[in-house]
């Protein structure tokens, strides 16, 4: 006879188990000895190894019990259906993991390669982090959002990109960011940047400069970028002195009529 220290010793539990599954109705409790101890024959450790096997594959207390007093048949349908039951869940972690690792990739985990090359392309040319995370945070929500039209606007940011005055903007503007509104770096940045906006929108149409986003979305983008550089707003303020409204899209005003 065996007592409970031991019976949970062969069975690879702790003894506060077996009082639980005691507790639970799952393993019957022995009478105590005249010395007032629980004994336990053998078949309580074979009992006892089924539970914590059915236990620790997530089966719940209340269908262990079900189990333990089904037939061979109902018995082994459970199993399989826990079987498929677990395979499932294996299947599941197995993708998230997958998710987890693509965390090391870093953009390309929510954004799309041609957006994650052309990121890559401003750091290698110098552009500051600060104004590469902006770009990055207003793609993101952009690609889930309209995800059709990332191809047409990046392929017009690379096009851009490739002319000097679009790339001295983002070289300057996290300098400009970090001066006062009234700085005339800051102001000869928005000249530079109106002037290019005017001759770009001359050359290829407004709709091309301003990215045809919606309303809505183009506002949303706009809070992102506000919020992680404020400044940006005196950039925008500046460039509607020159005839520019907007930041994610760029609308040339109208001349009020009289």
């Amino acid at each position: 006879m065996l007592t409970i220290g031991e019976l949970a010793s062969y069975a690879g539990v702790t003894v506060r188990a077996v009082r639980h599954y005691h507790a639970k109705g799952l393993l019957p409790e022995p009478e105590r000895d005249h010395s007032g101890y629980r004994r336990y024959g053998a078949e309580a450790v074979v009992e006892l190894i089924k539970i914590r096997t059915l236990a620790v594959a997530g089966v719940p207390l209340a269908r262990v019990k079900e189990l333990l007093r089904a037939g061979p048949e109902e018995f082994t349908a459970a199993i399989a259906e826990i079987d498929a039951r677990l395979r499932a869940e294996i299947r599941q972690r197995q993708r998230h993991r997958e998710r987890i690792a693509r965390l090391a990739a870093g953009d390309s985990l929510v954004l799309p390669t041609d957006v994650v090359e052309f990121l890559d392309r401003l750091r290698a040319l110098g552009v500051d982090e600060r104004i590469i995370r902006i770009e990055r945070d207003g793609w993101i929500p952009l690609a889930a959002c309209a995800p059709e039209r990332v191809p047409v606007l990046i392929a017009r940011k690379r096009e851009q990109i490739a002319e000097t005055p679009l790339v001295d903007f983002y070289l300057t503007l996290s300098d400009a960011l970090d001066r006062p509104g009234d700085d005339r770096t800051l102001v000869a940045l928005v000249d530079k940047m109106a002037a290019y906006l005017t001759v770009l929108a001359d050359e290829q149409g407004e709709d091309y400069v301003g990215g045809e986003i919606e309303p809505s979305l183009a506002s949303l983008l706009d809070t992102l970028a506000f919020d992680a550089a404020p400044p940006a707003r005196r950039l925008v303020e500046l460039l509607a002195d020159r005839g520019w409204t907007g930041w994610t899209k760029l609308e040339r005003r109208r001349p009020n009529r009289r």
